[in-house]
């Protein structure tokens, strides 16, 4: 088995180093990544993303959303998650066979304390029941790669702000997440590392990993991207992850709901969303306005979907004309 420890922070440009190893690299071994990053959202591939996330707390707080090629749930990670990935051919695992890829960590908890860590469901583990791990899978061109969280000291009060979305009555295809009880992997661990940090516990599980007391002793079994290596990685971070169209764009037709009650009036607005962008709105409601609301809606379509866009959209339009008393930060609030 070989092992690459990741140095970037940055879930995106993480997903493409594991993206890039995946396709471009054949080591004639298993290969065992270990990467750890800042606040962000990592949406499975078949979800609707503005469905998983709370995309006003998101915009606030500076959390990154993207991607991923495999599928699942959505995940919150910060600074205090571990994320391991597994890549190996495709014929040596049964697709979707989580447990077989996970039990190498698994047994490594055991032996650091956690005895009631456990494979459970389709792809998460738990801890005293409670989970602090889902796990996703993606194959191609006769490789695959199993790669899964390690919530070892998370702040789990943003997870709930960063993944609660609003009551919006979002309609869409897309795969939705299952909101289970989760919990922090610290607690359960033995006295001795119970301040264990992240960059330490990755450690301790590369030993456990490969049998050995010291990183030294499989120093010849670490792999690093090479310069050239990178700019490639760089490209597919570009193209995938830092992409607008990959991350939002990507997201099923779906359809939104908005109501609010103003002291002028209530606005009921219903959106339909290709692509990430307004393929058509509807304003119904009580409200007055010398000019038909029809007009602005038409000038709404094709615009992306999100807070920024619709800011720009209405940067040179007289909102009083449609929405008599209603401030134009008002209307962007409910349609965003």
């Amino acid at each position: 088995m070989r092992y690459v420890s990741m140095t970037a922070h940055d879930i995106g440009r993480n997903l493409a180093t594991e993206q890039y190893l995946m396709n471009n690299k054949d080591f004639g071994e298993p290969l065992v990544l270990f990467y750890y990053e800042k606040p962000c959202i990592i949406v499975g591939r078949n979800q609707n993303t503005l469905e998983e996330i709370n995309q006003k707390y998101v915009e606030e707080h500076g959390i990154t959303v993207t991607r991923r090629l495999s599928g699942g749930g959505a995940v919150y990670q910060d600074l205090g998650n571990l994320c391991f990935s597994f890549v190996l051919d495709s014929n040596s695992e049964q697709f979707g066979d989580f447990k077989s890829f996970v039990q190498p960590i698994v047994d490594a908890l055991h032996d650091m304390g956690a005895t009631s860590v456990e494979v459970s469901g389709r792809n998460d583990i738990l801890v005293d029941g409670k989970k602090f791990s889902g796990n996703a899978m993606y194959t191609k061109n006769g490789k695959t790669f199993s790669h899964g969280t390690l919530m070892l000291d998370v702040d789990q009060n943003v997870i709930a702000d960063a993944l609660n979305v609003p009551e919006d009555k979002i309609a869409s295809k897309g795969i939705k997440s299952v909101r289970s009880r989760v919990t922090n992997l610290k607690p359960y661990l033995a006295p001795e590392y119970q301040n264990i940090t992240v960059p330490e516990f990755r450690d301790k599980l590369l030993k456990e990993l490969f049998h050995v007391d010291s990183l030294d002793e499989i120093k010849d079994k670490e792999y690093v991207v090479t310069p050239d290596e990178q700019k490639e990685i760089d490209k597919i971070y570009e193209q995938y992850y830092n992409n607008w169209d990959w991350v939002y764009g990507t997201s099923p037709e779906f359809t939104v709901k908005k109501r609010q009650h103003f002291d002028s009036g209530t606005i009921d607005a219903r959106i339909l969303v290709e692509q990430g962008k307004i393929a058509q709105i509807k304003f119904f409601g009580d409200f007055f306005g010398p000019k038909d609301a029809n007009e602005l809606a038409e000038q709404l379509k094709g615009i992306r979907y999100d807070r920024e866009n619709l800011e720009k959209a209405f940067a040179d339009v007289d909102i009083s004309q449609y929405f008599m008393g209603i401030e134009k930060g008002e209307l962007v609030d409910l349609l965003a």
